[in-house]
């Protein structure tokens, strides 16, 4: 389950096996080409026009939500929370992405987060999320969730999410670039109920 799942810096994801797909791309040094690219919100550090390109290939698809307000290369399709849909096989939910008690991602905004499903494994990749009610609808197996605090929720409160979702999985992101420690994903591991993976940069 985990062999396919990578983790490109940052609150950056690429899973592969029949479909690629990234979250979030940033930063990156390169890669395979995407069929499909899923962008949370506008912010520079998870909506970048110049790492898209990288890994932008003639049928690649990029996921946005509206909220990003932003000309992005290549075929797009916008989204807003509360959506379901497939593309290049690969089913994807929208849900609310926002901050609670912070202003940095307003509920307001229609910022997202994704649950996705490859090859049968089902993904949830939070975003910038801090924990939210709408987090007792997911199911997935394998979570990307951010424990760095400040903009996001933090290590303890991203326990808290596995606690409620009950993966088999959690990857920490969000940190070790801009905020976030590897003290923070040692945390994660320390406190969630499940199986945590500090991944290696790729």
């Amino acid at each position: 389950m985990m062999k396919n799942v990578h983790w490109t810096g940052h609150s950056g994801i690429k899973i592969t096996g029949s479909k690629t797909v990234y979250a979030d791309p940033y930063e990156l040094s390169g890669g395979e080409k995407a069929d499909l690219i899923l962008i949370t919100h506008g912010h520079y550090d998870h909506c970048s026009t110049d790492d898209i390109k990288k890994i932008l290939g003639p049928k690649t698809t990029t996921v946005v939500p509206a909220s990003a307000g932003k000309a992005l290369p290549g075929k797009v399709k916008t989204v807003r929370p509360g959506e379901r849909f497939t593309l290049e096989d690969v089913t994807i939910e929208t849900i609310p992405m926002y901050n609670i008690g912070k202003r940095f991602h307003p509920k307001e905004k229609n910022d997202v987060a994704y649950v996705f499903t490859v090859d049968g494994t089902t993904y949830f990749h939070a975003g910038d999320s801090d924990l939210t009610p709408e987090m007792k609808t997911v199911r997935a197996d394998v979570l990307f969730l951010p424990v760095s605090g400040t903009y996001c929720m933090d290590s303890k409160e991203a326990a808290d999410a596995c606690a409620i979702i009950k993966p088999k999985a959690a990857v920490p992101i969000h940190w070790g670039s801009i905020t976030g420690s590897s003290e923070d994903a040692t945390n994660f591991k320390k406190y969630a109920p499940c199986d945590v993976f500090i991944l290696p940069e790729e």
